[in-house]
């Protein structure tokens, strides 16, 4: 009974026991309940009858009714004793008045004794005007008999009923412990570390699979999670070891060998410059991980993103045309969404700053909005080198750089911010070419957002 399989079982056999009793009192009702109820309605009437044959015909005539009723009695079941005022008997096969008809209760219950056998009589007491006293009865023996028959069988069908429940109890229970034992076989696999066993499923779709299913995909998250954790700490020990050692190597060549106040001062700034470098990585890892948590999912508010969207295209139009390239923006008048509007700036910013960085001098940048009846779209396109097939697959994860983007400054981490922010908003961002077919294919970066309910296009 420790076990939940166990509780189960009970739990299933106190239903059963529930049901198989409800069901023995409904057939009680029916069977031995009528048997009763129908003596007494057939006493009731014949004790009618006589009363009705006494006030029409007088006390000889009741006398003359029930020698009669006795007379055609063929099983002898019938009980009559009538009684004059002063207590002689008039007619009736009973042979003295019972005890118990002395008190004010009209039906009685009373054993017989016939022919040397023990039954029981159903009488009703009729007390007449002219203080004459009659009793109507029958003799319940035979229904007796039946009703300890029918009694046996409730009481043998009990026991039955409770040898099934029984039955049903322990194979419930087993087959609770079959279902969950690879649930419990995967869980204990995973605590000893092995982060490949997945539950089985059995391919019925019901709620052992779907618990399966659930179980597996939170694994497969779990395992990601913990690559990606991996990596993140690869990534950091190596793409952060070659700036600081640089900082460290600048700052002791500064210490060693400057000349003069001015340049241990440009060495110092550029170590600074350096370590901001890196203290802004860090930031951003730390921001990813924020958004990632949800922790900003509390800043979601009812915003307009044209307006956002219109100053972060003016902000970058000027580092476009310092490289003689050219940003185009169609914004809407309205872009109503539901969300973190710092956030989505910022994950626009550094699409433009990535399509910027790449798209060669003199090319085009675009940056276009929809509002559709379902989500909001934000495209930025570009003309650069584009990205391979294999470096998309990857592309969002943390310090991860395809090679044409070795050479570029960077950390990796723009687009996973992109990503993390997308994924917070409900919505996904999409990867394509901006000119198929061409050398210089570009890239397109799609990031969709689910609008509220309600909102359309303008």
């Amino acid at each position: 009974m420790r076990s939940a399989s166990g509780r189960f079982a009970l739990f299933f056999t106190a239903v059963f026991a529930a049901a198989a009793a409800a069901a023995a009192v409904v057939l009680w009702w029916n069977t031995a309940g009528a048997l009763d109820r129908q003596v007494e309605a057939a006493i009731r009437a014949d004790a009618t009858a006589l009363i009705e044959r006494r006030r029409t015909g007088g006390i000889d005539d009741l006398v003359s009714a029930i020698e009669d009723r006795l007379a055609v009695d063929v099983q002898n079941e019938s009980l009559y004793l009538l009684l004059d005022p002063a207590g002689r008997r008039l007619a009736g096969n009973l042979s003295t008045w019972p005890s118990e008809a002395s008190i004010e209760l009209p039906w009685l219950r009373i054993p017989l004794q016939r022919d040397g056998t023990v039954s029981e009589a159903r009488l009703l007491r009729v007390v007449l005007a002219d203080g004459h006293r009659m009793l109507v009865g029958r003799d319940v023996a035979e229904k007796l008999r039946l009703r300890a028959l029918l009694s046996e069988g409730i009481a043998w069908a009990a026991g039955a009923s409770a040898a099934l429940a029984l039955l049903g109890a322990w194979l419930l229970r087993r087959a609770l412990e079959r279902r969950l034992s690879p649930v419990y076989r995967t869980a204990a696999a995973i605590g000893t570390g092995d982060m490949t066993r997945r539950v089985p499923l059995s391919g019925r779709g019901d709620e052992f699979d779907k618990l399966g299913v659930t179980m597996n995909a939170m694994l497969d998250r779990i395992a990601r999670l913990m690559e990606g954790v991996r990596g993140v700490s690869d990534a950091i020990a190596h793409d952060l070891r070659t700036p600081i050692a640089r900082a460290r190597a600048k700052l002791e060549e500064a210490l060693v060998s400057a000349r003069d106040e001015e340049a241990l001062r440009a060495a110092l700034e550029q170590g600074i410059a350096d370590l901001d470098a890196i203290a802004r990585v860090f930031q951003a890892v730390l921001r990813i991980a924020e958004v990632e948590a949800g922790a900003r999912r509390a800043a979601f508010a009812p915003t307009d993103l044209a307006p956002m969207l219109t100053d972060v295209a003016e902000l970058y139009s000027a580092a476009a045309e310092a490289r003689e390239q050219q940003l185009v923006a169609e914004i809407p008048p309205a872009l109503p969404l539901v969300g973190d509007r710092d956030l989505l700036g910022q994950a626009v910013a550094n699409l433009l700053d990535n399509a910027l960085k790449f798209t060669p001098d003199g090319g085009t940048v675009r940056l276009e909005a929809r509002l559709g009846e379902v989500a909001l779209e934000i495209v930025v396109a570009d003309d650069g080198p584009g990205m391979r097939d294999a470096d998309r697959a990857r592309a969002g994860e943390r310090f991860f750089r395809a090679d044409a983007a070795r050479t570029t400054p960077g950390s990796g981490l723009g687009l996973s911010l992109v990503r993390a922010v997308a994924a917070l908003h409900g919505g996904e961002v999409v990867l394509e070419d901006t000119h198929p077919g061409a050398e210089r294919r570009g890239l397109t970066v799609r990031l969709r957002l689910p609008v509220a309910q309600g909102v359309t296009e303008a």
